[in-house]
């Protein structure tokens, strides 16, 4: 069953009439895929098997392609891993893998399917765009034979890529990006030599597209954005939710903003691996996301978009994340910090005690800030301030600085950090800012169910505050500031340490 949703206040969307040159706004859509996956096998399927599969999967995806663009989308993204699944090893994913060329062959693969060997998915994805009339992404796998004049050449003679592939509107292959930070555990694929800076041109804007765990990377994710100025980014993922700070919708929301451009995110839909939350979301606000742990649903969301939203009068400015924070005194405090874990990381904590309050916490060189009032201080709910100036080493290595004002699981101090759903105590007033050393800075604010704080709640000032508003009560499970110091990372993310070079 496919299911759509469409926000009201993105209701435009009668058919479209394309015109000829550029267009102002355009109607996104993401689908988040409830991936049929294949049986674990220690041994590969034959590709047939592997095809019948994929084209399982592929038939869901018709259907949200098909109903995206009776509903005037031009573009469509679809999940990582959204064809086949996750559950391989190198060996086993090699059935599901095509040979996927450069888009320079100028190549449709549904009018001249045989000129690049056996190209099934590809086939079927560029008749999908063409039948439809709209932008198709997805990701694949790509094989790459290599010999022994290739010193990094794997012992099997093929590099195996983690890939997103774009058909435009009429079927032909515009964009191929291969997976620059490769995740832990995504032992099936290869690193490529070199990152891919992926863009492509449309009536519609300049596109730019990366993958799942490329979002947290200075290249290719700030570089697209930064230097090769995309007005959007196409961004298919595989995330698994990791409270308090790592949850698809806020991360994603958050980089968006902080960023300046427009995410079209669509997440893979697993309930039992907490995979979960797409959305698209633009520099000034979350258009619609959808975030289900209750349902093995897909989803289909649809919203429209400025085309260039540089050029929109409304584009934010850029903020100085340390101005206020470094104009301001630390906030003097009789009671001790205590340490505590999120994620693999220890951060430097201090309670808060009273219904209001001023506190600062502090870690090597950044010192959080956080003025406060709640609408009471509750018994049976703890919560703290906390700090993380450091390199993350778990899962990847990737240099942080984060402030966050977080509950607590229990009034034990020793689970402040751990996962917790929901929060009673509400939040009249907050200000919540860091000396960070880093113009990277990505904005959360969590209320109660895991939901976003509408944005009539809260700004974040040109200072580098998150604050409140509205005066309206919220209950905040998490607020926080997430910050990337790409120049303390190693070269690649998901390898070995050292310095960006």
């Amino acid at each position: 069953m496919i299911a759509s949703y469409l926000p009201k206040y993105g209701a435009v969307l009668t058919l479209f009439v394309l015109s000829v040159g550029a267009l102002d706004t355009f109607i996104a859509a993401v689908y988040e895929h409830a991936v049929i996956l294949p049986n674990r096998t220690e041994t590969p399927v034959p590709k047939e098997e592997a095809l019948l599969l994929m084209n399982k999967n592929i038939d869901v995806l018709e259907k949200a392609v098909k109903l995206a663009a009776r509903q005037g989308a031009h573009i469509i993204v679809t999940p990582e891993d959204g064809i086949y699944g996750w559950v391989f090893t190198r060996e086993t994913i090699y059935p599901y893998l095509e040979d996927i060329p450069h888009p320079e062959v100028n190549w449709i693969p549904c009018k001249d399917p045989q000129r690049f060997g056996y190209t099934p998915v590809q086939e079927r994805l560029s008749c999908l765009a063409k039948d439809n009339s709209i932008y198709v992404v997805a990701n694949i796998g790509d094989k790459k034979p290599c010999n022994a004049s290739d010193t990094n050449c794997p012992p099997d003679g093929h590099y195996q890529y983690n890939t997103n592939v774009v058909f435009d509107s009429e079927g032909k292959l515009v964009a191929r990006y291969h997976k620059y930070n490769l995740f832990a555990p995504e032992i099936q694929f290869d690193f490529p030599k070199d990152s891919d800076h992926v863009t492509f041109d449309t009536p519609f804007g300049k596109f730019g597209i990366f993958t799942c765990f490329d979002i947290f990377s200075h290249d290719p994710a700030v570089v697209v954005v930064d230097e090769l100025q995309v007005d959007s980014v196409l961004y298919p993922t595989a995330w698994y939710n990791t409270l308090p700070l790592l949850s698809a919708v806020p991360f994603h929301s958050a980089w968006a903003r902080a960023m300046r451009v427009n995410l079209l995110a669509a997440n893979t839909h697993n309930t039992s691996m907490h995979m979960t939350g797409s959305g698209i979301y633009t520099p000034e606000a979350v258009k619609v996301y959808h975030y289900d742990m209750e349902t093995e649903s897909g989803q289909l969301m649809l919203s429209e978009l400025k085309s260039r939203p540089r050029r929109e009068p409304t584009h934010p400015a850029a903020v100085d994340w340390s101005a206020y924070a470094r104009s301001v005194k630390a906030f003097s405090s009789e009671q001790s910090d205590f340490m505590g874990m999120i994620y693999f990381d220890e951060f430097t904590f201090t309670e808060l005690q009273t219904s209001t309050g001023n506190y600062t916490v502090c870690q090597k060189d950044l010192c959080c800030h956080l003025t406060y009032k709640m609408s009471e201080k509750r018994s049976d709910e703890v919560y703290a301030l906390g700090a993380f100036d450091g390199l993350h080493t778990a899962e990847g290595q990737y240099y942080l600085q984060i402030c966050t004002l977080l509950k607590c699981q229990t009034t034990d101090l020793r689970t402040c950090g751990e996962p917790v759903g929901s929060a009673f105590t509400s939040f009249e007033e907050f200000s919540l800012s860091g000396t960070f050393g880093t113009s990277y800075v990505f904005p959360q604010l969590i209320l109660s169910g895991s939901q976003l704080a509408p944005e009539r709640h809260y700004e974040v000032s040109n200072d580098g505050r998150l604050k409140s508003r509205s005066g309206a009560p919220l209950p905040v499970l998490v607020m926080a500031l997430y910050g990337r110091v790409f120049e303390k990372d190693p070269p690649r993310l998901g390898q070995g340490p050292g310095k960006l070079q």
